[in-house]
């Protein structure tokens, strides 16, 4: 047992030593069976100043290595430890400017994680940071317990299938909440623009809209299907007539050839019509 604690010992010195420049290395575990230790690395969070960011400096710690296992949660009970935890927010990778808003759907838009990610952790006080980089003098912190375990393995995958399932009741409800809130939308807009019409702007302008004398006509499925009808026999038309470049190239040549004829047919009966004319002065 003690040449077991003297490796672990050797082996935290070196991720330490390894760890990036500015960097703490924490050792967590998931699971009192685990043996070898997962490493979280951490600093304070640190931005220019003047820059908006929902990542206050000097109360945010930064967190790499997250696994995509690991939620929020997790994270704030782990840290609990060192101070109230405002906020944990996990991302792909580290922001560079204002938090995106987070959709609310449950089923669209929903992205798969399938990498380690990076964690911002807010405090409610400074010293919370100062303390979480102290975590690394004691031994591997455990994430997962018995009262709040975090699923890992067969028992994820289960989990992740089971929610993979579609509830059409949740869902039908959520896309009836979305279409109403849509139509609501629409209502205040044309209330808006119907307000507007016809008032000029501050430089004398009048916005001119569909909805004037003549608004346009809609289009029925009748209609749509004749003109589709006509271009599909103007396309026709086309096509057989210039079927091949040879053949328009004929077609070209027989017409210039009949114009020629014709000319020459009427020089002709010109010339005969002048022979038959006589001097008639009575």
């Amino acid at each position: 047992a003690a040449s077991r604690r003297a490796k672990m010992a050797a082996v935290v010195e070196r991720v330490v030593a390894a760890a990036p420049a500015g960097y703490t290395a924490l050792a967590v575990k998931f699971g009192e069976r685990q043996r070898s230790p997962h490493y979280l690395l951490v600093k304070e969070h640190q931005v220019r100043e003047g820059a908006g960011t929902t990542h206050p400096p000097r109360r945010t710690l930064f967190v790499l290595n997250v696994p995509p296992y690991c939620s929020p949660d997790s994270l704030s009970r782990l840290f609990a430890r060192c101070g109230q935890v405002q906020s944990v927010d996990i991302c792909e990778k580290p922001a560079l400017g204002e938090k995106k808003e987070k959709l609310t759907s449950k089923f669209f838009n929903c992205k798969t994680v399938t990498g380690f990610q990076v964690a911002y952790v807010v405090f409610r006080k400074p010293a919370g940071v100062q303390a979480a980089k102290a975590l690394s003098q004691e031994g591997p912190l455990l994430i997962s317990t018995e009262s709040h375990p975090v699923k890992t393995g067969i028992s994820k995958w289960i989990a992740s299938y089971a929610a993979s399932v579609v509830d059409r009741e949740e869902l039908k409800a959520e896309v009836d909440a979305y279409m109403q809130d849509y139509d609501k939308k629409i209502v205040e807009e044309e209330a808006k623009a119907a307000k507007e019409e016809g008032v000029p702007d501050e430089e004398g302008w009048v916005k001119v809209t569909r909805k004037g004398r003549k608004p346009g006509l809609p289009r029925t499925e009748a209609a749509n299907l004749r003109v589709l009808e006509r271009e599909k026999q103007k396309r026709a038309r086309k096509e057989l007539l210039n079927f091949y470049a040879w053949q328009h190239r004929e077609t070209k040549r027989e017409h210039i050839a009949q114009l020629r004829k014709k000319f020459e047919e009427d020089k002709q009966r010109i010339a005969l019509m002048r022979a038959q004319r006589k001097f008639r002065p009575y």
